[in-house]
């Protein structure tokens, strides 16, 4: 208990003198000790209480007397202050009376002393805000007539000099707002205008492309007819009185060409005329100020980047007219005519390594695209047509410093097609020729007549010269028209190689390749494609051996004919040679081997037509019928080779060896068939009788051989074609096997044309064909002991033939 007590009197202190936000904790710890605290803490705080009640009422005793007498001095007080409040109410009414004017005019004069004061501070920042005004109405009158460069001079002197000076006002703060807005207007108009003038070169690049490309050509005519005059001037002093006429002449055609470009350029239009450039300028100029020259230059190149991608894609169908090129060429050439004048008349806009970087893109793009649509052009005029607009073009651009060898590089590529499409042509030129000839020697009647086809052919015949007229010469009407047609074509390759800017000798050997494509290629093509048509029989056949005869002889003066339009000696080491000899040889051999062809063929179909009977027992005692018509066939076709005209040595030679040819490779490809007929496998059997009847065709075709169907041959060269068929035939029919069989192997045996192989063939033929007969006659078997006496013998040389080809095989 005693100790608790000290520890009321402390919680006590803490209530008394803690503030009554922070008493909850103290409270907190009466409830924290002993039980029963909380009840002694209340004992200790009601005696507490108590105690300061006892020593307030001891106070208020104390102070209670001093209280009361200082109400009673305040009430005595009370009367007098009322007094002097009414006092100095009075006087100070009176006071306000007295000094109502003095403050009504102090009052004025304040006022206008003020009133002078705002005026003079008006005045001077009137005088600070007037010519920014003036300046900013001049830059607003300056938007209206799109002067903008002035406008954006006139903005920064109001930004760096006039604004800052009245920064303070309102109306500042609006203009310096507005300032950026007008100079992003200033940029966006400007930029409109620059995508107006890029839509507008777009629109004129090809009559501006056009314009330069015909100022080109005038230029080059130009250059041309004056060179050809100072060659004149130069010849003048030369050859002066000879020459006077054709100087005059040149004179006067030199006079006309200077005027005609007086005239030309009285009405050539430039780039400058045809698309004003001023926005071009204007623009550049408004961004550099604005310090965005480098957004500039960047934005133009891309959109011309764009512009140049459009021109140079090329419409589907440029290659079918000449119109197409020319157009796209004019297109290419204006809108690099505009970038090198952006490249003259500006600082930095457009420059050289772009230009050059811009063209290289576009050389590639353009060579690819003619590449690709001059392979589909057909036509050689087209593409001659094509290679002059190259040309010009290519001359063009290289006025304005643009490289261009990669175009005439080009050339030499569409040359190669130019050839192509010139071979393709001609081929059917040729063909068409071909069609049109009859196959016969031309007949001349007079004089006339004659120098009109060697004004076109260069033919030269002693012999027929000497002739009487009405007369033929040996070619047919194909030859002359041939060989004209080879001069067209020459002058036609000549074209292309024109303003290629290569020497006389190139163009020498170009034409001369072009050439031997024309004859090696094309006409050979056509040759052999014509001797093969069925509808060519012998007789035209042997003409289109003469004709390419005749066209040989005449590819000499084809070169004569190069080397006096080129200028080029034939004598120079690098000159090519035509290759017309080999073509029309080739020609020739195909024509003879046609001849022997189509006479095997026939002669095959008469073979097809045989009706032999295997198994008959005796001949007709004639001939078969197939055969005779054959030889009959034989016989007339061979006439007409010894009809053919023999004007000279050289035809009469050559018809004869091609008969004598066809003559001897229709004899032995007709004792072969026959061979083949008796050696057939199908064929199983073969009486005598068959063997007879055979041997009377064979007979026949002897007596063909011998009876010189075709003149040349010495001795018996021709019968030899049938010696294996004789003495085969000879053997079966004289029975002679002890002579065959002893004498095989020697050179001087009887039957050294027979082989055992094919002896062994034939008699098993035969000897199946004998058992036949025997067994269709069985009755009589027993009385023809001469047959079975012969089977026998067949049966023993039988073994004997396959000993002998047995050998032969091991042998070899």
């Amino acid at each position: 208990m005693a100790e608790s007590l000290p520890e009321h009197d402390r919680i006590l202190q803490e209530i008394e003198s803690t503030d009554t936000a922070c008493v909850g904790p103290t409270l907190r710890s009466v409830y924290d000790d002993q039980p029963n605290a909380h009840q002694k803490f209340m004992e200790k705080l009601d005696a507490c209480i108590r105690n300061h009640d006892r020593e307030i009422e001891k106070m208020c005793n104390f102070h209670h007397q001093g209280f009361v007498d200082a109400i009673t001095e305040l009430l005595k007080v009370r009367a007098d202050a009322e007094k002097l409040k009414v006092q100095v109410t009075d006087t100070n009414r009176r006071l306000q009376d007295a000094g109502k004017e003095v403050i009504a005019q102090t009052e004025e004069i304040i006022r206008c002393r003020v009133q002078q004061r705002n005026i003079t501070t008006v005045v001077e920042k009137l005088q600070l805000c007037l010519p920014v005004l003036e300046m900013y109405s001049k830059l607003k009158e300056q938007m209206s007539v799109k002067r903008y460069y002035s406008a954006l001079k006139t903005m920064e002197q109001l930004e760096n000099l006039y604004l800052p000076r009245v920064s303070q006002y309102r109306f500042c703060q609006i203009m310096m707002e507005n300032l950026p807005k007008l100079r992003e207007e200033i940029k966006e108009i400007s930029m409109s205008d620059l995508k107006d003038f890029l839509e507008s070169i777009r629109k004129h690049s090809d009559r501006i492309g056009e314009t330069a490309m015909k100022q080109a050509q005038q230029q080059k005519t130009f250059s041309s007819a004056l060179q050809k005059q100072n060659n004149v001037n130069y010849g003048r002093n030369m050859h002066l009185g000879r020459n006077r006429i054709l100087e005059s002449k040149n004179e006067i055609t030199l006079k006309r060409t200077f005027e005609d470009e007086d005239e030309h350029d009285e009405e050539v239009l430039t780039a400058q005329d045809l698309v004003d450039f001023s926005p071009v300028y204007r623009c550049l100029h408004i961004y550099s100020v604005l310090g965005d020259g480098e957004i500039f230059e960047n934005y133009y190149r891309k959109q011309r980047r764009k512009q140049a991608r459009l021109v140079l894609q090329p419409q589907s169908s440029m290659h079918e007219t000449v119109e197409g090129y020319r157009r796209y060429f004019s297109q290419i050439v204006g809108f690099f005519v505009v970038e090198d004048h952006i490249l003259h008349v500006t600082q930095g806009l457009v420059t050289r390594t772009y230009t050059d970087e811009l063209w290289n893109m576009a050389l590639s793009k353009i060579i690819a695209v003619l590449r690709t649509h001059s392979s589909y052009c057909s036509d050689p005029d087209l593409v001659l047509e094509l290679k002059n607009l190259i040309v010009v073009f290519a001359d063009t651009l290289q006025g304005y410093g643009f490289p261009v060898n990669r175009l005439f590089d080009l050339l030499f590529e569409i040359r190669d097609q130019y050839n192509e499409t010139l071979l393709k042509k001609w081929s059917g030129l040729f063909r068409d020729i071909f069609e049109a000839d009859n196959y016969s020697p031309i007949p001349v009647a007079n004089e006339e007549e004659y120098r009109i086809v060697i004004s076109k052919f260069p033919f030269q015949d002693p012999e027929l010269d000497k002739q009487s007229f009405p007369k033929k010469l040996p070619m047919s009407q194909s030859v002359p028209q041939i060989y004209m047609q080879v001069k067209e074509f020459i002058y036609a390759s000549l074209k292309f190689s024109e303003s290629l800017h290569r020497s006389s000798t190139e163009i020498d050997d170009m034409l001369r390749k072009s050439t031997n494509l024309l004859l090696t290629r094309t006409l050979s093509s056509c040759l052999q494609n014509l001797i093969k048509k069925p509808h060519i029989g012998l007789t035209e056949l042997v003409q289109i051996i003469i004709n390419t005869t005749h066209l040989e002889q005449a590819c000499k003066y084809l070169e004569d004919f190069i080397s006096n339009i080129t200028n080029i000696s034939q004598l120079t080491v690098h000159t090519a040679r035509l290759y017309g000899l080999s073509t029309f040889k080739d020609a020739r051999h195909a024509a003879e081997g046609e001849i022997y062809t189509k006479l095997n063929q026939k002669i095959d179909e008469f073979i097809q037509i045989a009706d032999y009977d295997w198994t008959m027992s005796e001949s007709d005692g004639r001939a078969s019928g197939y055969l005779m018509d054959l030889i009959n066939f034989l016989r007339s076709t061979f006439q007409v080779f010894t009809h053919l005209p023999h004007n000279n040595n050289d035809h009469a030679a050559m018809s004869g060896k091609v008969a004598q040819t066809a003559c001897m490779s229709a004899c032995q490809h007709l004792s072969m068939s026959l061979m083949q007929m008796l050696l057939d496998s199908e064929l199983k059997q073969i009486s005598m009788g068959a063997i007879q009847q055979f041997n009377l065709d064979v007979i026949q075709c002897e007596l063909f051989a011998s009876s010189e169907p075709v003149p040349g041959f010495q001795g018996d060269t021709l019968q030899l074609a049938f010696i294996d068929l004789r003495q085969l035939l000879d053997l079966f029919m004289v029975w002679d096997w002890s002579t065959y069989l002893a004498d095989y192997g020697q050179a001087t045996s009887k039957y050294l044309r027979v082989n055992p192989s094919t002896a062994l063939t034939l008699l098993e033929k035969v000897h199946r064909g004998m058992k036949d007969s025997s067994k269709k006659n069985n009755i009589f078997a027993q009385f023809r002991k001469n047959d079975r006496d012969k089977q026998k013998l067949i049966e023993t040389v039988v073994k004997q033939l396959r000993s002998l080809v047995n050998g032969m095989s091991q042998h070899t």
